[in-house]
């Protein structure tokens, strides 16, 4: 429901010159509506016309504007998670910077015209010039390679990312992590699995009661690689049914070591995008999110 909050009363100057004018100023019968949901705010106002004395009844009329109260930097934005979450965040009213090696992307989905594409490296990029008004950095970086590069992407590019929006006073930022799928502590020494819980654990220390991972498993939906689009959700979709349905017969069998390479759920990339765009206008939102969990914030926007 609208909040309604009264302004102060204003005389309308009469120069329309017989066209109908949008008082500037408001009257007694204007009203500001806030609709936190879609972070839109309309404004009633009067109009006169010039057989109208000043002080004559005057006709409501209405008019809309788009006030974008949050902004977010994506680090990956262009990449098959940081695009969900910036078309999420579009579609929610939230303003959308993204920072990316790639830059934009090639497809021209109408949402892509709404996201500011900055194209550049985040051990090498200007802040000043990214993160200014920003009221949440989302960090998607993460990637494979030998234990150097693992240990450089999951770890040292986000650590390095959290410290700059610390520095630069933005206050929330999420990151997407892992799931650690039960393995065995020696398989969890991996440059990937070590770079991710080092990241976290920067992030946790510097923003204690702000800070976001996500910790998703396998991420399938529709991802689009060199203008093709791959259709991960093929596999995913029906393999999250078959396992959300036979639950209770695999739940004793997820205390072995490994068993959630096969038992834990695939996650929507959409869920993961909602979920962000959850964290993003809640303040109470913050600390680690399993699966389960992550699911559960999605499905709260998207109601």
């Amino acid at each position: 429901m609208a909040t309604q909050v009264w302004v102060p009363q204003a005389t309308i100057p009469r120069r329309s010159l017989g066209k109908k004018v949008v008082s500037l100023l408001p009257s007694r019968s204007q009203s500001l509506s806030l609709h936190p949901t879609s972070n839109r705010r309309s404004i009633k106002c009067s109009y006169s016309t010039p057989d109208m004395t000043i002080d004559s009844s005057s006709v409501p009329i209405d008019v809309y504007a788009d006030v974008k109260t949050e902004k977010i930097v994506v680090l990956g934005g262009s990449g098959f998670v940081g695009s969900a979450i910036c078309k999420a965040a579009v579609s929610s009213g939230i303003e959308v910077v993204s920072l990316s090696r790639s830059g934009r992307p090639s497809y021209t989905d109408s949402w892509v015209e709404q996201v500011s594409w900055v194209k550049g490296d985040v051990f090498y990029v200007r802040w000043d010039e990214v993160l200014g008004g920003a009221t949440a950095v989302v960090s998607t970086l993460g990637g494979f390679g030998n234990e150097e590069q693992m240990k450089r992407i999951n770890g040292e590019a986000n650590i390095i990312s959290v410290n700059a929006a610390k520095d630069f006073g933005v206050p929330k930022f999420i990151l997407i992590s892992v799931h650690d799928y039960n393995l065995p502590s020696f398989l969890l020494n991996s440059g990937y699995f070590t770079g991710k819980r080092q990241a976290e654990s920067e992030l946790l220390s510097k923003y204690t009661n702000s800070g976001v991972v996500l910790r998703p498993g396998f991420i399938y939906g529709k991802r689009k690689v060199d203008g093709f689009e791959v259709p991960l959700d093929i596999v995913g979709e029906p393999l999250e049914r078959v396992l959300a349905a036979t639950e209770s017969f695999t739940r004793p069998l997820k205390s072995l070591p490994g068993s959630d390479l096969l038992l834990a759920p695939p996650v929507s990339v959409d869920d993961v995008a909602y979920a962000v765009v959850n964290a993003v206008g809640d303040d109470d939102f913050f600390g680690v999110f399993t699966i389960e969990q992550i699911k559960e914030a999605a499905a709260k926007v998207r109601s």
